[in-house]
């Protein structure tokens, strides 16, 4: 995987994204005074302030781990990409409010062609820079860029109504449909936005690895177990891209230090193989000593407390 360092010049093309569109959807607006129009030009805004944070977010989380941040600084993109949703929610729900009071108090647009025109080339902007960000942000794991790609389809989706909008009012004449689309649009942005800060809640609660994930690294641990071992009390949890594992190894007792060693690290790197940017935890346990089970603890993680269960008070 590439530093997060390197993945920074995606995002900060999406800041010149947005400063062009910026330029290209208030000249539209001023030109027409389409309400959906405003409310694409405010999104744009939202984006550059979007972009800067995840600039931002990338350049902190590509730091090394350090006295003070042991496990790195990658959870910030949880973070970024959180206050991203908020954005998002905040520029659908000013869409989809403004588009209601036009559509109460509504007014005669102007220049349609042109506007439009503008838009589109806005767009087309926000698309490619958009496909560019989730291609990198879903290669490399990064949330922060996904959310940013998110944020610019968002806009993407919100032109395309505007358009559509614009265009009913063309051929027909009646300003409602620029209104309703904009409501129409301003909800969807909001689910989105929804999704991202849900997303980003679940990772700064150190939400475990997905279920096939964690399915697959069982089988792995299981398969490279020698006859007698077992394993338990197996934990997981994300830290933007990367992911941290921690189990319990339960070996004979009268194995030596060294042997314990030996077989955590082939099950360390057998681990390794299966799960990218993966750090791995294990504790070595005597198999046949009762302290070496945590019965309550393990029905809470969902595991078989184990044969001594029934001795434990």
């Amino acid at each position: 995987m590439e530093p997060l360092a390197q993945l920074r010049w995606p995002v900060a093309l999406s800041v010149v994204a947005a400063v062009l569109t910026i330029g290209l959807k208030g000249t539209a607006y001023a030109l027409t005074g389409s309400v959906g129009l405003l409310t694409d030009a405010l999104e744009s805004l939202v984006n550059l302030l979007a972009a800067l944070t995840a600039y931002f977010a990338l350049w902190y989380a590509s730091h090394p781990a350090d006295p003070t941040h042991t496990y790195g600084h990658e959870k910030i993109e949880f973070f970024s990409s959180g206050l991203e949703g908020v954005l998002i929610v905040v520029a659908g729900l000013g869409a989809a409010g403004y588009g209601w009071h036009r559509l109460v108090f509504p007014e005669p647009l102007a220049q349609l062609e042109v506007g439009s025109a503008l838009a589109l080339a806005a767009s087309l902007i926000n698309l490619l820079v958009a496909r560019l960000l989730l291609h990198y942000g879903r290669q490399h794991q990064s949330i922060v860029m996904e959310a940013d790609g998110q944020h610019l389809m968002a806009d993407v989706w919100t032109s395309v109504g505007v358009l559509a909008g614009l265009a009913l009012v063309y051929l027909t004449g009646y300003t409602l449909f620029d209104s309703l689309l904009a409501i129409g649009m301003g909800a969807h942005i909001t689910w989105i936005g929804y999704g991202l800060i849900r997303r980003s809640f679940d990772g700064l609660m150190d939400h475990a690895i997905p279920p096939h994930e964690y399915e697959r690294l069982r089988e792995v641990i299981q398969a490279h177990l020698p006859a007698g071992a077992t394993f338990h009390m197996l934990r997981t949890r994300l830290s933007g891209a990367r992911r941290f594992v921690e189990f319990h190894l339960l070996v004979d007792g009268d194995l030596s230090v060294r042997e314990g060693h030996h077989l955590a690290e082939q099950l360390t790197q057998a681990v390794t193989r299966v799960l990218p940017e993966v750090a791995v935890t294990i504790h070595v346990e005597p198999v046949d000593e009762q302290e070496s089970w945590e019965p309550e603890y393990l029905r809470r993680l969902g595991e078989d407390p184990g044969p001594h269960s029934s001795s434990s008070s």
